[in-house]
């Protein structure tokens, strides 16, 4: 919010320089982001009076213009079209300076001297926005007349300083200048002054121009007050009005709406006004829209309501939307002599709604999405009153109409002085606190230490008594505030076992090339056919959301399959080749149909891979998880998942507990989810690898005795399981096997139908002594007994 400090003035007494008023402000809580200066730069550029424009003698664009500048006539050679002779313009004699930076000397343009240059609004960094079309272009026209040689900057208050305040949307009392001027005072502990809101001649009454106003709807229009100014006399506001309202940041437009925006900025209460005489019936109705109802805004634009809009209507149509924005039929023109002053409070959730969804912002409907002080109104509609009889504006009419249902009742509170103190670490006495809240106009009681204090209605922010505290704490100073060191016991933290586990899977994960991703919980109950779940399966009992954000994300996820499947074809379909990625997250799983209790979160880790990859590069994955997690006793078995291919699909066991499954994707299911490739994926319970992993690290010392290699090819059936065979090896062999490399899987010439060949190479070790050939060949002859009598292996 911008606050001209000359503006701010009019109501309180500033005995400071303005940086440290802004320094005072933001210790106490009201943030001054800077305090803005346009003209600072800006140096010996004065007004101009044009005595003579004539043509330039040696080119056909450009002009002489003969200029009083105050104590001589300097001659300027121009090619703006819009000078005349009798305009004041800004001029930059020679050794000016404009903003930038820029440095202007006198020259000679095309044989003709030019002692200095004539500006345009962009040369000089006014602010386009606030300025009028014929304004903007060319050189800037000064309107009114000027003495010439006055400086620039004090005709268009470029010297006067400007402060950019933050205001917190809890504080709507302060986006006005009084009542920044409120803070200013109580920071100061200075009274701050109203403005005049005298009215010194009213004509007949407002009954005999309004037949009336009515709120249907009191939960979102708290107060409507109208007043009538009749024989309205439309034209440019006063210069003094339109710099300010510049400076504040708004576009002068004429004096009806320039009064209306300069009470808002004023003391923080928005308005608006009507043509009376398009208001049908002459009467207001605050009402619902109806669904459908239309209505043309301000903006020319079109609008659609529904019943959840309020409108302020007549007797027949809508002719604004509360809090938003007037409507184009009952817009004021300069054809209109009588208009009606809506000085109003709307319920700033409702507002809020509406403007949301018409994307349609405004100043008023800022304020009254934060809140406006609902008793501002009428002092409001005397001050605009007011300003328009004094600007010749109009003819007040006698009286106001008034809808008012529920005036806010007083706050009131009740705290200790020593709770304030133990609170802030200050030591105060309560009469102390009563003066400070007392210059924020609380009215205050002080007995005996306990303050009873009455909360004015547009502080809505100070409910509990942590509010009081922050209020002393501003006014007294936060940096007067001691500094006092915390007390407490120390605990050393730490990471959970959880956490731990999932660092290190995030870390192994990653280290092998697959990216984590992160998806939502929710999904559709379609997916189940799409992964191909059989209709009775239990992952289709689900927890169903009651207002979800459509069908798609209607239940909670029982398998972390089609969130991935849904990334990998993502990624496959625009065009890259290759990816893998993993995801940590919870399973939903129903304890019961319907639902009694919350449903079991079971974390699971899914694993997702395409491209160059193949079933033992998702298990390589795996083992290596495994291995890093401390847990060596598991074992792959052969299975069955409808949503795997039936041949290429492993159960993973811990200790005989089923881990998960592993496995290339159904062709059907790829097909369902529109990727052309091979897929493998898997599922992991995240629970049960925290449950088995083992974090301890035990010290194996480098061998000190020879190994011996050998290599033995089988002859097995071809539907056992190379784990089961690994199995065999490991017992038979007993502690002299330290390794088992399978390096090679062969069916075809040479092999029994129904059979393969298998072989692998083993590492055989003593810790105690260097073995023997013939002991080496005692442990193979031993394991090959046991693969023959166990599995009926035969040596290739």
């Amino acid at each position: 919010m911008l606050v001209p400090v000359n503006w701010l003035k009019d109501y309180v007494d500033i005995d400071t320089d303005i940086d440290s008023l802004a320094e005072a402000m933001t210790m106490s809580g009201t943030m001054v982001e800077l305090v803005l200066e346009s003209g600072q730069v800006i140096k010996r550029v004065v007004v101009g009076r044009v005595k003579e424009i004539k043509p330039h003698p040696n080119a056909d664009k450009l002009v002489l213009g003969m200029v009083d500048v105050g104590d001589r006539v300097v001659q300027l050679v121009t090619g703006a079209k819009n000078v005349k002779e009798g305009d004041f313009i800004p001029v930059a004699l020679d050794g000016a300076v404009l903003p930038g930076g820029v440095e202007i000397k006198a020259g000679n343009i095309r044989g003709e001297d030019s002692e200095g240059m004539m500006c345009s609004a962009l040369e000089l960094a006014l602010d386009l926005s606030n300025l009028p079309e014929w304004q903007k272009e060319g050189i800037y026209i000064l309107e009114g007349e000027y003495e010439p040689g006055t400086d620039i900057r004090e005709v268009l208050t470029l010297n006067e300083k400007v402060l950019d305040v933050d205001i917190t949307t809890n504080r709507p009392d302060c986006l006005s200048m009084l009542g920044i001027a409120r803070e200013v005072g109580a920071v100061q502990g200075v009274p701050y002054r109203m403005p005049d809101t005298r009215i010194k001649n009213e004509k007949g009454d407002i009954k005999d121009y309004l037949k009336g106003i009515s709120i249907q709807e009191p939960d979102m229009c708290y107060r409507y007050l109208g007043r009538v100014i009749d024989n309205i006399n439309i034209k440019p506001s006063p210069q003094w009005m339109q710099k300010r309202l510049i400076q504040a940041g708004m576009r002068p437009i004429n004096n009806i709406v320039d009064i209306t925006n300069y009470v808002m900025l004023e003391l923080g209460q928005p308005m608006h006004a009507f043509d009376l005489e398009k208001v049908g019936g002459r009467e207001i109705i605050v009402r619902r829209a109806g669904d459908g109802e239309r209505i043309v805004t301000l903006d020319g634009k079109e609008r659609v309501l529904d019943r959840n809009d309020l409108v302020i209507a007549d007797a027949n149509k809508p002719v604004g939307i509360a809090g938003v924005m007037g409507g184009e039929y009952s817009e004021v023109t300069s054809d209109t002599r009588t208009i009606l002053l809506e000085t109003a409070a709307f319920n700033g959730y409702d507002v809020r709604q509406t403007c949301k969804k018409l994307g349609l912002w405004s100043e008023a409907s800022f304020r009254f999405v934060r809140g406006v002080y609902q008793d501002l109104a009428r002092i409001a509609s005397d001050r605009a009153a007011m300003l328009m009889e004094e600007l010749g504006a109009g003819e007040i009419v006698g009286g106001v109409t008034d809808v008012y249902p529920n005036p806010p009742k007083p706050y009131y509170l009740e705290v200790s002085a020593d709770r304030i103190n133990k609170l802030l670490g200050i030591d105060l006495t309560a009469h102390r606190m009563k003066e400070m809240l007392e210059r924020l106009e609380m009215k205050v009681a002080e007995d005996r230490g306990i303050l009873r204090i009455t909360v004015p209605t547009f502080r809505q922010d100070v409910q509990l008594d942590h509010d009081i505290a922050e209020e002393i704490a501003r006014l007294y100073g936060y940096n007067n505030i001691p500094k006092t060191v915390m007390s407490g016991s120390w605990v050393l933290g730490t990471r959970s076992k959880k956490e731990k586990i999932t660092d290190t899977v995030r870390d192994v994960l990653c280290g092998c090339g697959l990216y984590e991703i992160s998806t939502y919980s929710f999904e559709s109950p379609s997916v189940f056919d799409r992964i191909n779940l059989p209709e009775r399966d239990p992952l289709r009992k689900t927890v169903t959301i009651q207002n979800p954000l459509g069908e798609e994300y209607s239940i909670m996820r029982t398998t972390l399959l089609p969130a991935m499947l849904n990334v990998i074809s993502l990624n496959y379909n625009r065009g890259n080749e290759e990816a893998g990625f993993y995801e940590i997250a919870p399973r939903f799983l129903p304890r019961e149909i319907p639902l009694k209790e919350l449903p079991d979160e079971k974390l699971t880790i899914v694993l997702g891979t395409y491209g160059d990859e193949d079933f033992y590069a998702v298990k390589g994955r795996v083992e290596t998880l495994l291995g890093e997690l401390g847990i060596s006793s598991y074992e792959f078995i052969r299975a069955q998942n409808p949503s795997y291919h039936p041949g290429r699909t492993a159960q993973i066991l811990l200790d005989g507990e089923s881990l998960g499954i592993i496995g290339e994707v159904h062709p059907d299911v790829l097909e369902n989810y529109g990727i052309g490739t091979r897929v493998y994926a898997g599922e992991l319970d995240f629970n049960l690898l925290m449950e088995k992993a083992d974090s301890n690290a035990t010290y194996s010392p480098l061998p000190r005795f020879p190994s011996i290699n050998r290599d033995i090819a089988l002859i097995v059936d071809e539907d056992v399981p190379a784990g089961a065979i690994e199995g065999v090896i490991w017992k038979a062999g007993g502690d002299l096997v330290e390794k088992i490399r399978l390096f090679d899987v062969y069916t075809g010439a040479q092999i029994p139908e129904g059979k393969k060949s298998i072989a692998y190479s083993l590492t055989l070790r003593s810790r105690e002594r260097t073995l023997t050939e013939q002991e080496a060949g005692e442990v193979m002859e031993r394991i090959l007994g046991e693969l023959g009598r166990q599995i009926g292996a035969a040596r290739r």
